[in-house]
């Protein structure tokens, strides 16, 4: 019997390490020297795993299993680890032996401000505790921590936000001073930052849209994927306006993993959604759904999927919901012809339909709201390749998406035939095309990239040198690519970055005390510490065990304060 790597795989290598036999890979080493930074997940080669176990005891999210324990549709996962061996013979190697870089014994005191909380935080706070001195105050601009643990990860994959206990100590760490509900740029400055630290890291994610650049797209019923996947986890610190539900078609625009997230909220059964931390307004609006058919589009073919092996294989597991494939004559021969093993080769089975402009099965995608058809049959996820939106039309609201032919396609007269000349009838476009970061006060900011100007993860001045003190990790160091895992990788090397620069002492000693910096912000805001922090997790997981689910969120900045007042009253945040 072996070990396979299954789904939920978070991809930070946490297993590669402990594993006597070197049998876990691509390794980190192998990952940088072939510029696959982002691969989707890690592999266990079953002919030279000896059980051990110790790969399923250091996986943070639970996704390693017995081979003979796959059941269903899982057990495609011991057919794709022995794959990958069998086309990466040479993955055997062990990667070089290393040693975390560390600051001179007898260094000081070394104060660092992490502005964030999210999974690329926690890592670099991890790395930080692990191998320097360093006190820690980690800042957030809402009331509770995690990111994209609590607010991107979908409600319905619970393995994935398991990784939360393994960050749950960074916090409690007696060397960590947690200040949330602080905004840099309102509440505290980044010069401010800078006086009371020797250095200060952003990992501030990347949280804008890239809109689609069409004409409609300002349309009431056209939606971001950051808004809709806002609006069922709850997010804090935005509007939550009701999103219509009573079209039968909804059509995603792109096919990313969070794309796949959002056609399988929103086709799921509400009743296997009440077990999940969904927000209490997106499962209302979810139960009344008549959403039965989610179209997810893709300009390019299905072996260059942006969504991840994992995902697509999640989704055609998921309990009363079909996959199908548009049927047109390009996408069938990439499927047909593509290699064994590739994203393309793994849709062969898949039914493949013939997309009716007009509605599923013929019928209305618009309709009057109420009478949910969640429980009935013909509820379906159509992946749709080789099409691109070319305008969203509507009156006053979404009522079509006129598309057009991309690729080979484009040049085929049967694209037309197959549907891609009429505009496609539904109520709802979510444009999931990827993301960007946004400008950090003070900071420089590139905008054709998104991203902060750096150097390993040195925040880059105008004249293109490090700016001395300042630092940068995660999507707003790289972009928005790779999953919570690849901020492992990334956290560390900014670390390296810092402590090589506090060795050489190229950081300015800070003027203010950690206490004068406390009483600034405290002035400005109601701050939330460890212990109010605390008390809201206790709040919303009581909440939740009444109804029998892990916790229900409190939706608002507002609810989560008053779920833990502060003991002096809270205080007016500064306008």
């Amino acid at each position: 019997m072996a070990y396979a790597v299954t789904q939920s795989c978070c991809n930070d290598a946490s297993c590669v390490s402990v594993c006597p036999v070197n049998c876990i890979h691509p390794t980190p080493d192998e990952r940088a020297a072939t510029g696959l930074l982002d691969v989707e997940m890690v592999y266990i080669d079953p002919a030279s795993c000896i059980d051990c176990g110790a790969c399923a005891d250091a996986c943070p999210v639970s996704a390693i299993v017995p081979t003979d324990l796959l059941r269903g549709p899982d057990t495609i996962f011991a057919d794709l680890n022995r794959a990958y061996y069998e086309q990466n013979p040479t993955s055997a190697t062990w990667d070089s032996l290393s040693f975390p870089t560390t600051v001179p014994q007898g260094y000081g005191e070394l104060r660092v401000a992490i502005v964030g909380t999210g999974p690329s935080a926690a890592y670099a706070a991890r790395s930080l505790l692990h191998t320097t001195p360093a006190r820690i105050t980690m800042i957030d601009r809402l009331p509770v921590a995690g990111g994209l643990l609590r607010s991107g990860v979908a409600p319905d994959h619970p393995a994935t936000k398991g990784v939360d206990s393994m960050f749950g100590w960074t916090y409690d760490h007696p060397r960590v001073s947690t200040m949330l509900n602080v905004e840099v740029g309102r509440d505290v400055t980044h010069a401010e930052l800078a006086a009371h630290h020797d250095a200060v890291l952003y990992a501030v994610g990347a949280a804008q849209d890239r809109p689609l650049g069409i004409e409609g797209e300002e349309l009431p019923g056209s939606v971001s994927a950051s808004a809709l996947v806002a609006w069922y986890n709850a997010q804090p610190d935005r509007e939550h306006p009701a999103i219509d539900l009573s079209a039968e078609r909804a059509v995603v625009v792109g096919n990313g993993n969070v794309a796949l997230d959002v056609a399988r909220v929103l086709l799921t059964d509400p009743d296997g959604l009440a077990r999940t931390d969904v927000a209490d307004h997106a499962l209302a609006a979810l139960r009344r759904s008549r959403v039965r058919e989610v179209v997810v589009m893709a300009r390019r073919g299905p072996d260059d999927a942006a969504y991840s092996r994992g995902e697509l294989i999640g989704l055609c597991s998921t309990p009363g919901l079909e996959v199908v494939v548009e049927d047109d004559p390009v996408t069938a021969a990439a499927i047909d012809g593509a290699a064994d093993g590739s994203k393309a080769a793994l849709l062969r089975d898949l039914p493949r339909v013939v997309l009716d402009a007009a509605g599923p099965a013929g019928g209305s995608a618009g309709g009057p709201p109420g009478g949910s058809v969640h429980g009935s049959a013909g509820r379906r996820v159509v992946l749709s390749f080789f099409r691109a939106p070319e305008r969203i039309e509507g009156p006053d609201r979404v009522t079509a998406l006129a598309t057009r032919p991309t690729g080979a396609a484009a040049s085929q007269a049967a694209g037309a035939a197959a549907g891609h000349g009429a505009p496609l009838r539904t109520g709802l476009v979510v444009r999931a095309i990827g993301y960007r970061g946004t400008p950090i006060p003070d900071l420089p900011f590139d905008e054709s990239s998104g991203t902060v100007p750096n150097d390993a993860g040195r925040v880059l001045g105008p004249d293109g040198g490090p700016q001395p003190g300042t630092y940068v990790v995660g999507w707003i160091k790289r972009g928005p690519t790779g999953g919570i895992g690849a901020n492992r990788t990334c956290a560390e090397e900014t670390v390296k970055a810092l402590v090589e620069d506090a060795s050489a002492g190229r950081l300015v000693p800070p003027v203010g005390s950690v206490g004068a910096f406390a009483s600034l912000v405290r002035r400005r805001t109601d701050v939330v510490g460890r212990r109010r922090m605390q008390a809201i997790d206790r709040a919303e997981r009581a909440r939740g065990s009444e109804q029998g689910r892990p916790r229900r969120k409190f939706p608002t900045v507002a609810e989560l304060l008053g779920a833990a007042p502060a003991r002096t009253g809270p205080r007016k945040r500064a306008s």
